[in-house]
């Protein structure tokens, strides 16, 4: 297995782990690992996408946050997303947030943190109109929540009506809710820890059971908000107290990364003496402005981040190491341990990452290992115990035949690093692995996929099973009346399978292109296909009359994407699946830019700017209707030349007679 398809197995494995336990977490209230364990793994799935930027995964903690809402309270779509924040651990990652900030906004400025410590509850908002309480909602997915209102309104330090002037018209007010700790002694018997018993009494069905415990709400920012008249998160959250709400009485204004890290470290001394469980401190740029300009990542503010505490550490026996194949092949191996007791959740299952891993480590069965668990990551091996491995000891051998269909697993060789992938990957193209072909049919009727409600994982495995579904299209062409006679299943519940499925039928260009699950293909890749190619049929026709390389011109197209691509449609299996696809379906491109000031213009930057970064530029040119290329060609509609331009560019741009602009002109096109 090459370096590459370690990396990819490792990252694979993290991912399904993550989605294991994301849901047990927010869905289910019902964790079997620790938060910090938890922490750790997303981190650790973080961390790899950005070392390694040809891992993406739409399950992936980078594009999701949160678990999709529960089907027992009405959903509630939020104005503006409620999104997770980014970890760090350390100073360097606290250098590297800081330095991320000051590059995009391209600019040398000075500014302050808000600091407030990360309470250990369950998100909520609560939105305000004319003062009244009118509706109260769980984070849910990040996108849509519960609506949770009357559970929200038992708990009796969240002001019904507030009277205070000030309050704007309309606001959405944020926080979490929790437990303190005296009141969770009284009732720990009922639940794992004072997280859950917030998450369980919150998603009562009858209010009245929830008014039975004893929850807290603590508010620390807004969403949405009508009038936007606040300056500082500082000065926001004074507000907050002056309109009854409680607020941490630990927030705090600190100008230095060295400051930060002095107060994490003291602060986390005295954690256990609070009244509240906390996992560490929220670090908020204070100024609302910057804040705005700076924005979100896909799940993230980029102005604010959690500093975690230290990391939780255990000893355990590993029992067996079991490989995992994903949709893209690769390999994952994991670790079967003996259960073990880390900050209060119940760990089984260690991510040994890949084959590399394996190696440095020398981790074998029957080893005693040191398990770690720290931030949103899945709980992972530091060291093996030597003086505690048995005589008889053998080495493990990492398969070199796919598990699953007995073909050749092997490690890709990176031309640009000179090296082998990490992840060792099945060579099987296409369906023709089963683990692969099943792996691929759960991501082709994922959330941002095709998202078929009521064809779960579950479901896909055990009609797999049946020889009811082998390949994509097989999903349309079901046999309903002997799904309904299957246990668990009857007329009514193969009836709205058929009609979900049906409603899945229309699905947007970018979505199919996602759903076929591509390596290298995520979700904004796909959008970027899909807004070159306009239609299935252009996007089918690349592939029928090999001109895939035409996407190479395409800003956010590169090398490895296009490859993945040719790979892909040399295979008949796939070419035949794709064909009967855009048969069954109604693929229709989606263009949700198309009212801006640059509608059907193309642009391309050349020099350095002032005041601002090429992502803040790429990001108002795409907020307007335009569109960003990579390579001039008579398509082009303007070059943007800052400070110290390439020559060759210009040349070029006046040879085809494009218009150029200077970062003057670029700014008064947009008023």
């Amino acid at each position: 297995m090459s370096n590459r398809e370690k990396i990819k197995n490792n990252y694979y494995l993290k991912i399904k782990e993550f989605n294991k336990h994301n849901k047990l977490y927010y869905d289910k209230s019902t964790p079997i690992i620790s938060d910090g364990e938890f922490d750790k793994l997303k981190d650790e799935i973080l961390d790899l996408e950005k070392k390694y930027p040809f891992l993406s995964n739409p399950k992936s903690p980078s594009n999701s946050v949160g678990f999709k809402p529960s089907k027992n309270f009405e959903k509630f779509k939020h104005k503006i997303q409620m999104l997770s924040l980014s970890n760090a651990f350390n100073r360097e990652d606290l250098i590297n947030f800081q330095k991320k900030i000051l590059n995009y906004l391209n600019e040398k400025i000075s500014f302050e943190y808000s600091v407030e410590p990360k309470i250990d509850g369950i998100s909520a908002s609560l939105t305000y109109l004319d003062g009244k309480l009118i509706y109260g909602v769980s984070r849910g997915d990040g996108k849509e929540g519960e609506l949770i209102t009357n559970n929200l309104k038992t708990i009796k330090n969240i002001p019904h009506y507030i009277k205070n002037s000030t309050i704007p018209k309309e606001i959405e007010i944020r926080g979490e809710v929790f437990i303190e700790k005296k009141d969770f002694e009284k009732i720990k018997d009922k639940f794992a820890n004072a997280r859950n018993a917030a998450s369980g009494s919150l998603r009562q069905k009858d209010p009245k059971e929830t008014s039975k415990i004893p929850l807290k709400f603590i508010a620390y920012t807004f969403g949405f908000v009508s009038e936007d008249k606040f300056k500082n998160q500082s000065d926001f959250l004074k507000e907050l107290k002056s309109w009854g709400f409680l607020i941490s009485e630990y927030n705090k204004i600190i100008k230095s990364i060295n400051e930060l890290i002095v107060f994490h470290q003291e602060f986390e001394k005295k954690r256990f003496d609070l009244k509240y469980d906390i996992d560490g401190l929220v670090y908020k740029v204070n100024n609302i402005q910057l804040q705005k300009r700076l924005g979100f990542t896909s799940n993230a503010p980029r102005w604010a981040i959690a500093h975690k505490f230290s990391a939780d550490h255990a000893y355990s026996e590993i029992l067996n190491i079991d490989i995992q194949v994903g949709r893209t092949g690769a390999l994952t191996p994991v670790a079967k341990v003996k259960p073990v007791n880390i900050g209060g959740v119940v760990v089984s299952n260690v991510t040994l990452h890949n084959e590399d891993e394996i190696l440095r480590k020398d981790i074998r069965i029957g080893d005693t290992i040191k398990i770690e668990r720290a931030g949103d990551v899945i709980p992972h091996v530091l060291e093996v115990d030597l003086n505690k491995r048995k005589k008889k000891s053998n080495k493990f051998v990492f398969p070199k035949k796919c598990p699953f269909c007995a073909s050749k697993t092997e490690k890709e060789y990176n031309k640009f690093t000179k090296k082998f992938d990490a992840v060792r990957r099945c060579t099987n193209e296409g369906f023709s692995c089963e683990k692969i072909a099943i792996e691929k049919i759960k991501h082709f009727i994922s959330k941002d996929a095709l998202n078929i409600e009521g064809l779960g994982k579950k479901v896909i495995e055990k009609f797999w099973d049946l020889n009811l579904i082998k390949f994509p299209q097989d999903i349309f062409n079901l046999n309903y009346q002997k799904i309904s006679s299957l246990d668990g299943w009857g007329t009514q519940s193969a009836s709205n399978l058929k009609y979900s499925i049906e409603n899945s039928k229309e699905v947007t260009l970018e979505r199919f292109i996602f759903s076929l699950g591509i390596r290298h293909i995520g979700t904004e890749n796909a959008k970027i296909i899909a807004d070159y190619t306009k239609n299935i049929e252009n996007f089918l026709n690349l592939a029928k009359n090999n001109k895939i390389n035409e996407l190479i011109n395409i800003d956010g197209i590169g090398e490895t994407q296009i490859k993945s691509l040719e790979n892909y449609f040399q295979n008949k299996v796939n070419f035949k699946i794709v064909d009967r696809l855009s048969e069954v379906l109604k693929i229709k491109y989606k263009d949700i830019k198309n009212n801006g000031k640059l509608k059907n213009k193309s642009f391309m930057f050349t020099g350095k700017l002032q005041s601002i970064s090429r992502a803040e530029a790429k990001s108002l040119i795409e907020e307007n209707s335009g569109s960003i290329v990579s390579s001039i060609t008579k398509k082009l509609n303007y070059l943007i030349i800052g400070e110290k331009p390439r020559n060759r560019k210009v040349e070029q741009a006046k040879r085809l007679g494009i218009k150029i602009l200077t970062q003057k002109d670029w700014f008064n096109l947009l008023n």
